[in-house]
């Protein structure tokens, strides 16, 4: 059974950091690419960062040179280090697994496979 489960997200001040955590089991973790998205309630969830299973990341002009994202392949996980926090950051965010690019680009939603339930981020400014 796939399993996708986030973790770390928190009340921060504007300026502050936090990192997520992304742990996975139920499939062979390092033949996948990952997604972070978020997501604010009534709004598009969208993407934020993609890993490759090589390491190398892709990331959303909005968070570029505040985020940065790594992986763990032995331990299953993926983290996402979110630095320089604005209250525009605040949303649930989401770990997506299993990105097949036949679908659509990587901030495609229905591209992914398996999804997390979600963690909280709130920024106050």
């Amino acid at each position: 059974q796939v399993q996708v489960e986030e973790s770390g997200g928190d009340f921060v001040q504007a300026g502050g950091s936090l990192r997520l955590t992304c742990t996975t089991s139920g499939f062979v973790f390092d033949d996948y690419q990952i997604g972070w998205f978020r997501q604010v309630q009534g709004k598009e969830r969208e993407g934020v960062a993609l890993i490759v299973p090589i390491g190398a990341a892709i990331y959303a002009n909005s968070v570029k040179g505040r985020f940065t994202f790594s992986r763990d392949d032995a331990q299953n996980a993926i983290y996402l280090q979110m630095d320089s926090l604005k209250p525009e950051d605040s949303s649930m965010y989401y770990c997506a697994a299993g990105y097949d690019s036949r679908r659509g680009p990587w901030t495609t939603t229905s591209a992914y496979n398996y999804w997390g339930q979600g963690t909280q981020v709130i920024v106050s400014s």
